[in-house]
């Protein structure tokens, strides 16, 4: 490869390696250019993967400023440059590791942190962003649901006990209206007679009264 174009390869790779969330380093040997379009097609949106030479991943790697990725750069390298759900990467090429074995995950790095080989499919074997978001929409949703039965509980069995009043009383009056009439009746039987109005006097009128007598 001519000097500017080792420049111009080392250039992209720093750049993958800088605006990406991790990569995963694998050995492809043996592996046909058709495999390798299936894996890519697999991988989809989720990552960008590349063939690589070990010398230039080395040094666009340390551009990037990762160091510790030399231990994975022996024999044919291939690079997913994780661009969207790491899960997902992670499940993606561990799936088609198993269907095809000549694919070896070799290890890799994620925000700043190095994984074994191990680590990746420890990665692979859990939950993706879709399932958490899913899982916790779910769990939203049940919430509301019973917070909603919870308000709604009390006013329909309120609901039903002035449907079942309101029955009741369309069949005989006197259970609201009529009850009140008495009651009203009963109050005006039982009130006391109201105490005679004094007559109004002048202090005048009682130095009279004196004087008479």
């Amino acid at each position: 490869m001519a000097r500017p174009d080792k420049a111009a390869a080392v250039a992209e790779l720093t750049e993958k390696f800088s605006n990406s969330a991790g990569a995963v380093l694998t050995e492809y040997r043996g592996l046909t250019v058709a495999a390798l379009k299936q894996l890519r097609r697999s991988l989809g949106d989720e990552a960008t993967y590349a063939v690589s030479k070990n010398t230039l991943t080395q040094i666009a790697a340390r551009d990037a400023g990762i160091d510790g990725l030399d231990e994975f750069l022996s024999g044919p390298t291939a690079i997913a440059f994780i661009d969207g759900d790491p899960v997902t990467v992670a499940k993606g090429l561990r799936d088609f590791a198993k269907a095809n074995p000549l694919l070896v995950i070799k290890g890799g790095v994620l925000d700043g942190k190095f994984l074994s080989s191990d680590e990746v499919r420890k990665l692979a074997d859990l939950e993706s962003r879709e399932v958490l978001l899913a899982k916790l929409a779910g769990g939203m949703q049940n919430a509301l649901q019973n917070a909603v039965s919870l308000f709604a509980a009390p006013l329909s069995q309120a609901a039903r006990v002035m449907g079942a009043l309101e029955t009741a009383a369309a069949a005989d009056p006197s259970l609201i209206a009529g009850a009140g009439v008495e009651q009203h009746q009963e109050q005006t039987e039982e009130a006391p007679e109201a105490a005679p109005v004094a007559e109004d006097t002048h202090p005048g009128d009682a130095a009279d009264a004196a004087e008479d007598k």
